[in-house]
């Protein structure tokens, strides 16, 4: 069967550049997945975006569907014909809807009978009958939250479509979507190129754009970008800041991607750089330089989408837009430093926090508490911890915040070291909100990590506390990621806290506000939840999860350190027989627990020189474990029971643990308890499994 590669373009105004790139993967997905529904074959199916056209590209495409022979099964024998050997209605009705005769009717012969059968020849559709119906159904599932309609058309998109390009090799495929009727017109650039241009054959797209400036591959453009950038920065000894988002909403944005160099005046330096990176990224899409030590330059870098023959003018106009935007943010810090953070305090009373919950101020003074109280746990310094965190949402009342949101915290930094306060305060300020995004850098140890913990404590308890739990995706107040802030802070930076102690504290500093009882355990055990999906990303093995969190540890070093443990243990020779062994014992304890509560083990019933073995070994091995639980020594608790194996393999090989006598019976059941307990002050190694 013949192949050729197909090309549909749908060309726009300009699209959304923070959908872009989602809407041509979207395209490719929905149209691969509607020719593999169709059974058409194909090799692969690859995407184009640019901020005017999507396109999907199919090499290899058959001209169209294989036939097929398609069995339909009729009555069964029995009821096709009467006694007489004559067919029934049943019968000729089915032989009339298939267009046969009852007699032409093959035989299909199974164990459970005997039926009916015609084998229908069904012909493939060629490719051009079915593509309208595909494409249609491919754009009908993009995501679009927000359609619209445009002139006359009853049709709706994401932007007004202008043209639609359907080649199957060099064949235009007459169809009609989206109001339009394909052809093989293209829009060149928009002020270098063609307004409209023909494409003669589908494997020529994208040299064919290229050559009226337009770059159609996504990641073509993109990369192209960054090239540019980084040998512009190069040539300057600075470093581009910017991340892949920004990148790829640069690449959006323009379709024959031009970098040029600007700068503005170096007395707007003087502004923290955070607020003048956030206005040149986030507003302008622009890109800032940075020196070797992190400063940032006065020259910054941005993408023009022509090719100018006066580079110039285009410079000069990009430097009179950032002006004025660089202006602003010069006026609010320097107006903003006239007024200390703590006389701000009393406006956080104007803002409302959460209805049921209070407002700001109120959390602020909450916030203060605890974390003095978590300052006093970890060793530092409480009246400071307790001043951070009374200061920490003061710099959300400024003018510079409240222009430019994404610069909270930072500016409470500065601020803070501009009305004199001392220095941990004005850093906790800033790393009150650390991590705030997987891989994150965390808040220092002391101050810092004190107040950062209670901002996010005191969120994850007072929501709970209303009854409020996330559900599925809608998590409004960000309580995930502020349970996985509270995990590393204290696993990562190992601090001596206790999930339940934490929580019961902030929720006796909110008083009577909290109307749901049960929110101590739900929020521990929210967190805990959160710390199994966090060291499965770190490729902890799941049962090592599971054997650790059977124990259900609520101090999260404590935790960490007892996954290192078991992680390391499953990796010894023996740790599949012990794992073996405790589920023996925990199954047998499980039946006959009733019988052991509160007993000892008594020496002078144990008779069976294995017996006596496994006792004198738990003797020492119960020693160790006392003493390196107080160390948190995990790894050398699982290490010592290790030593076990052979003692504990003895026993069952050789003891009766049932035994008719009921004394011996229950003092043999001591033991196991005995010995299942010194396991479980790690973890339950019984739900480990082979390594």
């Amino acid at each position: 069967m013949r192949t050729e590669n197909l090309l549909i373009e749908l060309g726009t105004e300009e699209l959304p550049p923070k959908s872009l790139k989602s809407l041509g993967q979207a395209f490719a997905t929905q149209f691969e997945s509607a020719l593999l529904g169709a059974d058409l074959q194909f090799d692969t199916v690859s995407w184009f975006a640019a901020p005017r056209r999507l396109a999907v590209y199919v090499s290899q495409l058959a001209e169209g569907q294989a036939d097929k022979i398609v069995e339909k099964r009729g009555p069964a024998v029995s009821a096709a014909f009467d006694s007489e050997g004559a067919p029934t209605k049943a019968a000729m009705g089915w032989a009339r809807g298939n267009g046969i005769a009852v007699e032409d009717a093959e035989r299909l012969v199974t164990d459970k009978g005997e039926w009916l059968l015609h084998k229908a020849h069904v012909p493939g559709q060629s490719v051009t009958a079915l593509l309208e119906s595909l494409l249609n159904q491919a754009i009908s599932k993009l995501p679009i939250p927000k359609p619209m309609r445009w002139g006359s058309y009853t049709t709706q998109f994401i932007r007004p479509v202008h043209t639609l390009t359907v080649l199957y090799g060099s064949e235009v495929v007459n169809l009609t979507a989206l109001g339009m009727t394909s052809g093989r017109t293209l829009q060149g650039h928009r002020f270098h190129g063609e307004a409209r241009f023909e494409l003669d054959h589908a494997d020529n797209y994208a040299t064919a754009l290229e050559a009226q400036y337009v770059v159609a591959d996504f990641q073509a453009r993109k990369d192209n970008v960054r090239q540019q950038l980084e040998d512009a920065a190069s040539n300057l000894s600075l470093t581009p800041d910017y991340n892949e988002d920004l990148l790829e909403e640069i690449a959006s944005l323009v379709e024959w991607p031009v970098v040029m160099q600007a700068s503005f005046e170096k007395g707007f330096l003087d502004v923290p750089k955070e607020a003048l990176i956030y206005t040149m990224k986030d507003d302008q899409k622009y890109v800032p330089l940075l020196d070797s030590n992190g400063y940032l330059s006065n020259q910054f870098l941005f993408v023009s989408n022509i090719e100018s023959q006066d580079p110039s003018q285009v410079i000069s106009g990009n430097e009179k837009v950032i002006r004025p935007r660089l202006a602003d943010a010069e006026f609010f810090f320097n107006s903003d430093k006239k007024t200390t953070l703590a006389s701000r305090l009393d406006s956080l009373d104007s803002v409302l926090f959460q209805k049921q919950l209070g407002t700001l101020k109120e959390k602020s003074t909450r916030i203060s508490s605890l974390s003095g109280f978590i300052a006093k746990q970890i060793g530092a310094d409480e009246t400071l911890a307790e001043r951070a965190g009374l200061l920490a949402k003061t710099d959300l009342m400024t003018h510079m915040v409240m222009e430019f949101p994404d610069v909270q915290g930072v500016m409470g930094k500065y601020y803070a070291l501009n009305d004199g306060e001392d220095t941990s305060v004005a850093d906790a300020l800033y790393e009150q909100y650390l991590p705030r995004f997987a891989g994150d850098t965390l808040p220092q140890p002391g101050v810092s990590a004190a107040v950062a913990l209670a901002d996010k404590l005191d969120t994850l308890v007072g929501i709970f506390g209303i009854g409020q739990l996330p559900k599925g995706d809608k998590d409004p107040f960000a309580l995930r990621r502020a349970a996985i802030g509270v995990l590393r802070i204290i696993s990562e930076l190992s601090l001596p806290l206790d999930l339940q102690t934490l929580v019961s504290k902030a929720g006796e500093v909110y008083g009577d506000k909290l109307s749901n009882k049960e929110y101590k355990q739900q929020v521990v055990d929210f967190v805990l939840g959160r710390f199994v999906a966090l060291l499965q990303d770190q490729g902890v093995a799941i049962d090592v999860i599971q054997a650790v969190s059977a124990r259900r540890p609520t101090e999260p070093a404590d935790y960490l350190a007892r996954i290192k443990a078991v992680a390391s243990f499953k990796q010894l020779d023996e740790a599949e027989a012990l794992a073996a062994a405790n589920k023996r014992v925990a199954n047998i304890l499980a039946k006959q627990g009733d019988l052991v509560s509160g007993q000892s083990v008594n020496e002078s019933l144990l008779t069976e020189p294995a017996e006596q073995a496994l006792f004198s070994a738990l003797k020492p091995a119960e020693s160790v474990v006392e003493n390196a639980v107080k160390t948190q020594d995990y790894s050398q608790i699982l290490t010592t029971l290790a030593t076990l194996r052979n003692d504990i393999d003895n026993f069952f090989d050789n003891v009766m643990v049932m035994s008719d006598d009921e004394a011996t019976k229950i003092n043999r059941l001591a033991l196991l308890s005995l010995l299942r307990q010194l396991f479980l002050t790690t973890a339950d190694v019984s739900l480990l499994t082979k390594a």
